[in-house]
């Protein structure tokens, strides 16, 4: 138990998926696991533990944003002894051929600034994904021929973004999409020699102002749980 995950020793599986949403938590745990059940409910963080297909999953909230899901990977890692540990979330597309309901694998994640920049200081440090699960869900995502793009993301410490130059830059220099956690995510991954991932839904477009209905969003965001289920299990 810690300060933000009430779960007792043994509770929380090696392998973790990280959605920000605590309700989608619940929700790709009782839809992707077998004898799923609640691990964790401080501060409503809601965490569950089951098994896909004999292996042991935890599905943990993150919370919205870099510094929360900073607090929750740290005591993950450190705390319950996380090995692999997956986001699992929406973005806002940021190229034309990247489309609504498209799956991103995030190879880099871009930012202005993380709860890490304290210790990097004047290094602009890469935080990129551990190669083997991005390779094994790039594999997956071939494997159900769902429309996938594998590249560069923008990890945004603001959600009512007021930059619009930076978006240009972003949309210039070939990121595929927009979230805000995926960076610091990479960084501790890094930091503490484990396996990191984003596998990522396009929710809605910068572009095109294009949205995801609210009623087609459970399909599609489905095929983003399954894919890294089976990457991190490959």
């Amino acid at each position: 138990m810690t300060v933000h995950i009430g779960a007792k020793p043994g509770d929380i599986a090696e392998t973790v998926l990280l959605p920000g949403d605590p309700y989608r938590a619940r929700w790709a745990a009782e839809n992707f696991l077998e004898d799923a059940v609640c691990v964790n409910e401080v501060r409503g963080m809601l965490g569950f533990t089951g098994t896909y297909k004999g292996n042991r999953v935890t599905i943990h909230g993150s919370g919205m944003g870099m510094p929360s899901l900073s607090i929750y990977v740290n005591e993950l890692i450190k705390d319950f002894g996380a090995k692999t540990l997956i986001r699992i979330g929406s973005a806002g597309g940021m190229q034309k051929h990247v489309n609504v309901r498209d799956v991103v694998i995030a190879m880099t994640a871009s930012t202005l600034s993380t709860p890490s920049r304290g210790i990097f200081k004047e290094l602009n440090f890469a935080p990129c994904a551990d190669y083997g699960l991005l390779r094994a869900a790039a594999d997956a995502a071939t494997a159900k021929g769902t429309p996938t793009h594998v590249g560069g993301i923008y990890s945004s410490d603001v959600f009512y973004d007021e930059r619009p130059d930076l978006n240009e830059q972003m949309v210039r220099h070939g990121i595929l999409g927009v979230e805000m956690e995926a960076a610091e995510l990479y960084n501790l991954a890094s930091r503490h020699g484990v396996r990191g991932l984003a596998v990522l839904t396009i929710s809605d477009h910068l572009l095109t102002g294009e949205a995801l209905p609210s009623e087609d969003r459970e399909k599609s965001f489905g095929d983003m749980v399954e894919i890294a289920l089976e990457a991190a299990f490959a």
